[in-house]
């Protein structure tokens, strides 16, 4: 019976593709197929742009896009994730191989088919390693900022193509919009209407007629409309610029460089590389996974990517990650299942062998208003408010990542939204909230409870401590403890309830061992009442329980403080008017009523 259980659940975590192929039906397959045919339309220029920006020959941008993509798509967790060849790897592909190789020669494409093996390999070892938890501290509000600047970026170097201005397009936001601005007398009316009717027409149809492929009828849109401009206007006039003809070959098997000493001088590329292509495969597919209503695997897509990008080395690709791009246009276009992605590689192989020559009469300002749509459908507006209101803490993340997108590098982007969510995490958690309890004589039970009206024994203090005791927080409980001594130095013993703390390390035992120390020192003691097992074999682990005396520690509430009150000078205890345990009570009699009482 236990093998019947394991053995699909080992099949589904290494053929995840097992779980959401039996729920592919006529609708998700239309809907599928129309969204990996815009995404393979979109690919053909782009995938040229990236590989020239990666010094690479366009055809590999193409090849990218075409069996990474395919493997990813089955062997991930993410029903929108469209892996291939992005801006930023390209960015940071070229930055790292054109120091050891000239760009565009055969020892440069060596270097990169290394490098995405490599790449791959990395992946791979994280996901089988079982690291994809990594993804879980990225928190939601970097995933909302990061989203929106991607988009933001997105529409800024697609200005050009829009408004038809030769401009450099390459830099960070404020540099695209300085060079446009600087250039804005220079706006092509021509491929600025092509633009804008793509756009309308796209709103159009999206808005009234949902049902149809409205990117896909907008671009062609787009075309014709260029078309009858150069007809009306000729195109020594018009300016129009098209996507110009592609390559139009599958990818060719290759082989990467196995030279121990490029591997050597690749390893810490490499590892960069990895690191920055799971956080933006992840955070991707995190993203459009909340806006669909589902979630990832972690793990399952360090598998997905690691295999995709080792495959792709071998088919002329080189590094490979979730692209905003056309993961993004692939929800837009209404994506159900990974079958979309896998469509889009597919699809992206005829279209290179049948048409991609006419990709030459497609208007770049079209396409451009294309990705717009896509960039807009990107910004959730909504979230972002319900982020404004929620906590000063999720707005500065929220903040920090998209200005750190817009105005820094992308890739840091994500890396300051989780560097200050950490930061701000430990903050929190290193105030852990200390709180006096006293019986509650009102209640079956007498619980502890917090209640300043209750009285308080004069000898003898509760605290409860919600939070872990860690390194980070050691500082915040020592100082309480100086301040309940300097408060009342008479209350010589003190008792900590340890139900809400989750764990103790090395130097959270040891801090409580030293105010056992000092508490000793004053003839008192320090006392730990309800102490869970997961805590208790904290302490035992560092010792710490020896040190406070295993006298000293309790499991429950009752025996913690009939141990304590043994404890007490009950010469005091005669003539208290608190006498708020039951001990007392039962001792000495109930407590005096006071006057007006």
């Amino acid at each position: 019976m236990n093998g019947s259980k394991t053995l699909p659940s080992l099949a589904t975590q290494f053929l995840p593709f097992l779980t959401w192929l039996p729920g592919v039906n006529r609708e998700t397959f239309r809907a599928d197929l129309m969204a990996g045919l815009t995404g393979a339309i979109v690919v053909l220029p782009q995938g040229v742009a990236f590989a020239t920006i990666a010094g690479m020959p366009p055809e590999y941008g193409l090849y990218a896009g075409m069996i990474p993509a395919m493997v990813a798509a089955l062997l991930g967790s993410s029903r929108h994730l469209v892996s291939g060849p992005t801006t930023a790897a390209s960015i940071v592909l070229f930055s790292s191989l054109s120091l050891l190789a000239t760009p565009g020669t055969p020892d440069y494409v060596g270097l990169a088919l290394t490098l995405t093996l490599m790449v791959g390999l990395f992946e791979l070892a994280l996901g089988l390693a079982r690291m994809g938890a990594l993804v879980n501290f990225i928190s939601h509000s970097v995933i909302v900022g990061f989203t929106a600047g991607a988009a933001v970026l997105i529409a800024a170097k697609q200005l050009k193509h829009f408004f038809g201005v030769e401009i450099d397009s390459s830099g960070h936001l404020h540099d695209i919009l300085l060079n446009f601005g600087s250039h804005i007398v220079d706006i092509n009316p021509y491929a600025t209407a092509v633009a804008i009717a793509t756009l309308l027409s796209g709103i159009a149809i999206k808005r009234w007629l949902p049902k149809l492929p409205y990117l896909i009828i907008c671009m062609v849109f787009g075309g014709i409309v260029a078309y009858v401009l150069n007809l009306l206007y000729g195109d020594g006039v018009t300016h129009i610029a098209q996507v110009g003809a592609l390559p139009s070959r599958l990818p060719p098997l290759s082989t990467p460089d196995f030279n121990p000493d490029h591997i050597k001088a690749l390893a810490p590329t490499a590892l960069a590389v990895t690191l920055f292509a799971l956080t933006e495969a992840v955070s991707i597919g995190r993203s459009l996974a909340a806006r669909g209503g589902y979630r990832i695997d972690g793990n399952q897509e360090f598998i997905g990517q690691g295999i995709s990008n080792i495959a792709g080395s071998f088919f002329s690709g080189y590094v490979a990650t979730g692209s905003f791009n056309r993961s993004g246009l692939n929800y837009e276009a209404g994506a159900r299942t990974p079958l979309a992605a896998i469509f889009a590689g597919a699809l992206l192989m005829v279209i290179v062998l049948l048409v991609a020559p006419l990709a030459a009469y497609l208007p770049k300002a079209a396409m451009a208003a294309v990705l717009f749509m896509v960039a807009w459908g990107l910004i959730d507006l909504v979230e972002m408010r319900h982020i404004l209101h929620a906590s000063k803490r999720e707005i500065a993340v929220l903040a920090v990542t998209l200005l750190s997108a817009l105005f820094l590098e992308l890739e840091f982007a994500i890396f300051a939204g989780v560097l200050l969510s950490l930061v701000l995490y430990l903050e929190r958690t290193s105030k852990p909230t200390l709180l006096e309890r006293v019986p509650d004589p009102r209640l079956p039970g007498r619980p502890l409870v917090t209640d300043p009206d209750l009285p308080e024994c004069p000898q003898f203090r509760i605290v409860r401590i919600n939070g872990s005791i860690f390194f980070g927080s050691v500082s915040h409980v020592q100082d309480a403890f100086d301040r309940f001594r300097a408060e009342d130095p008479e209350r010589k013993h003190l008792a900590v309830t340890a139900r809400g703390i989750n764990f103790v390390d090395l130097q959270g035992g040891e801090a409580l061992v030293e105010e056992a120390k000092r508490r000793r020192a004053d003839g008192g003691a320090m006392y730990l009442m309800n102490v869970k097992r997961g805590l208790w074999d904290d302490m035992e682990r560092c010792g710490c329980l020896d040190e406070i005396g295993p006298n000293r520690v309790f499991a429950g509430k009752n025996a913690g403080i009939r141990a304590v009150y043994q404890k007490l000078d009950k010469s005091r205890c005669a003539v208290c008017d608190k006498r708020i345990f039951l001990e007392c009570q039962t001792e000495f009699g109930p407590a005096p009523r006071r006057a007006g009482a």
